[in-house]
């Protein structure tokens, strides 16, 4: 992995993160792709598009998670933005704390190792299908990347939210045919375009909640 080309994307986001950080971004991504060629957990094989297509893109929202401390993260797979998240928390987000919920046992097992090796005492992993998560604190907000449909999202993980809390969907191209199929009760409250340095490709934020 090019810690340099990770150093150079951080800077284009305006993320200032320690050296101790990136190199612990590194040893995330080192260790996807160990487990990858097992336990095909991305896609993604190329070490360069780790860098941009996972952690970048993953840090990318960053900026937006100011005033939150627990966030869900929902179907990350191979822990895609959670763990990223909570690596770069203590640079830029002290008291974040992420719980990934992901119902594939091997990509589940493979977070709880990444938490282990990577020391992340602000990272929880749950192994169980979203809708069948009944936690004893409920969340600020939830995020997914790319996990599904708008209205599915909010549907499965409406009862994860505290009062206000609100929904983080990362979207690639504006999706605007998922925000007219909303269910009642829910609505758009900002949509910000996200420039991932290396991706070019469109991604988009877009933050929900209840009406």
């Amino acid at each position: 992995m090019s810690a340099a080309t990770l150093e150079q994307g951080l800077a284009e986001l305006g993320l200032h993160l320690s050296p101790a950080t990136q190199a612990r971004l590194a040893a995330f991504a080192t260790l996807l792709q160990k487990w990858n060629r097992v336990y095909n957990l991305t896609s993604i094989r190329d070490a360069g598009q780790v860098v941009t297509h996972h952690l970048l893109d993953s840090l990318a929202v960053l900026p937006h998670l100011e005033g939150i401390t627990t966030l869900a993260d929902v179907g990350s797979g191979g822990g895609l933005p959670g763990i990223p998240l909570a690596l770069a928390a203590p640079d830029c987000h002290p008291a974040l704390a992420v719980t990934s919920i992901e119902t594939v046992n091997k990509k589940a097992s493979f977070q709880q190792q990444a938490k282990i090796e990577l020391g992340l005492a602000n990272f929880t992993v749950v192994n169980e299908r979203v809708e069948n998560v009944r936690p004893e604190a409920k969340f600020d907000a939830v995020i997914s990347r790319a996990f599904s449909e708008l209205s599915d999202f909010v549907g499965l993980t409406a009862h994860l939210l505290r009062p206000g809390g609100r929904f983080l969907a990362m979207k690639g191209v504006y999706p605007r045919d998922e925000i007219a199929r909303l269910p009642a009760g829910f609505r758009v409250v900002e949509v910000h375009p996200l420039t991932v340095p290396g991706l070019g490709a469109e991604r988009h934020l877009i933050i929900l909640e209840r009406n």
